[in-house]
């Protein structure tokens, strides 16, 4: 069978790293490319980033907001053009928030998408959707893919932006890495990154739908591992909110092992709070236990905090506490634990932990295994903080995989 297309580059996967790789290998040399789509129409994930604002990236760029094996993550993204000079390129006005977070002026996803279409297009870039990559076959020059379908893409080069596992609604199952570790691919624990943890439904009851803004800490054998500030939000079985989101990717490696600690009265000392809480005696002197913190904290986030720092009825005064149980009440808000028991289902996650090991790549994100295969994105074990981070890191790898991709055919004819 004839194939349905051949090319110089083939890109597994049109969201953001694959998008961004057509652009960096067809601005490299003059190269013909092919973007190998499943879903019916690219960068359909892209939409959905930044609740449909799509948050570009962060212009507050550190090592300690990125995770995994890949060793270069800091020195491709800084070799790399920032958001704002990529996309502004492209036509799209771009504006940042206090943290740092970048975004289109228009605050929409759709025309983030549409840039990178149109310039995919200009570039002559092909896109063939439809296309679930099922095998990679290996040829004397290049490769042959093979779809579900019976379809075939040639190409000399490879790019791999198929993703990981998170949202697959938006296309990333992670059959990809599967396929890969067969062939060989050493692959890092995986699990949903910037996403809730779970925690045992008892430990939380009484708590769905409540937020409270505080510090939470992650700790496994005593020591503090990562510290985040922010909203916290409770489920009937889990504990939320950006603040969380950032310690996920702590699980795989301290799965049985993690514990989060939240402090929900950060601005206050633990002995400036026993003297307000003995103050707030003095004023509810003859009121019932469960209004004691309601000053404080929503009624239900009150009423736990009360539940589990004493034993006994909240139908008591509040003028029977004695300093102790004061004590113990200002030791439950500054060091409330939870036990975690999981992590989130792969629909709730926002990105991958784990992928295709750093060691299977050299520094141009080339495979030590298969001459002429880059990577790029999610599908390699590089992920991000919630703020923009993961998407910095699609644009700045896509980017150059695609370029050093391109130059190596480059440099190929001229030999």
């Amino acid at each position: 069978m004839e194939a349905k297309a051949k090319c110089d580059i083939a890109i597994i996967g049109g969201g953001a790293s694959g998008l961004a790789a057509a652009t960096g290998a067809l601005q490299a040399c003059s190269c013909s490319v092919v973007i190998a789509e499943r879903l019916e129409k690219t960068g359909r994930k892209i939409l959905a980033t930044g609740n449909g604002r799509c948050n570009l990236g962060n212009r507050n760029i550190s090592k300690d907001y990125y995770h995994g094996s890949v060793k270069n993550i800091m020195g491709i993204i800084k070799n790399s053009p920032s958001p704002e000079e990529l996309f502004s390129d492209m036509g799209i006005l771009c504006t940042s928030d206090e943290q740092g977070r970048i975004y289109p002026h228009s605050n929409s996803a759709a025309s983030v998408l549409g840039a990178l279409r149109i310039q995919c297009d200009m570039l002559g870039a092909k896109e063939i959707c439809g296309f679930n990559t099922v095998k990679i076959q290996p040829l004397k020059n290049g490769f042959l893919l093979h779809s579900e379908n019976g379809d075939t893409i040639q190409c000399r080069r490879l790019i791999i932006a198929a993703g990981g596992y998170a949202a697959p609604a938006f296309g990333t199952d992670g059959s990809l890495i599967k396929l890969l570790r067969d062939t060989g691919y050493k692959t890092a624990k995986i699990c949903p990154g910037i996403a809730p943890l779970r925690v045992s439904p008892e430990s939380v009851k009484g708590l769905k739908g409540v937020r409270a803004k505080g510090i939470v800490s992650a700790i496994a054998d005593g020591k503090i591992l990562k510290t985040q500030q922010g909203e916290i939000q409770f489920t009937e079985n889990s504990l939320s909110g950006i603040c969380v989101f950032n310690l996920a990717h702590l699980f795989s490696e301290y799965e049985g092992k993690l514990i989060i600690r939240a402090d929900l009265l950060p601005e206050m000392k633990r002995d400036k709070l026993e003297e307000y809480l003995y103050m707030v005696q003095s004023i509810r002197y003859d009121c019932t236990l469960e209004e004691f913190l309601t000053g404080i904290f929503t009624k239900n986030l009150a009423l736990y905090l009360m539940k589990n720092s004493l034993g006994r009825p909240l139908t008591d005064l509040i003028s029977s506490l004695t300093y102790p149980e004061i004590q113990r009440i200002a030791a439950k808000i500054k060091c409330l634990e939870f036990k975690v028991t999981g992590c989130s289902s792969w629909q709730n996650a926002q990105v991958t932990c784990g992928g295709i090991h750093g060691s299977c790549v050299d520094e141009k994100l080339h495979s030590k295994l298969h001459k002429g295969i880059y990577f790029c994105g999610e599908i390699l074990d590089a992920d991000g903080d919630c703020g923009g981070y993961n998407l910095q890191w699609a644009w700045a790898s896509g980017l150059h995989a695609g370029r050093n991709c391109a130059l190596s055919l480059e440099s190929e004819e001229h030999k």
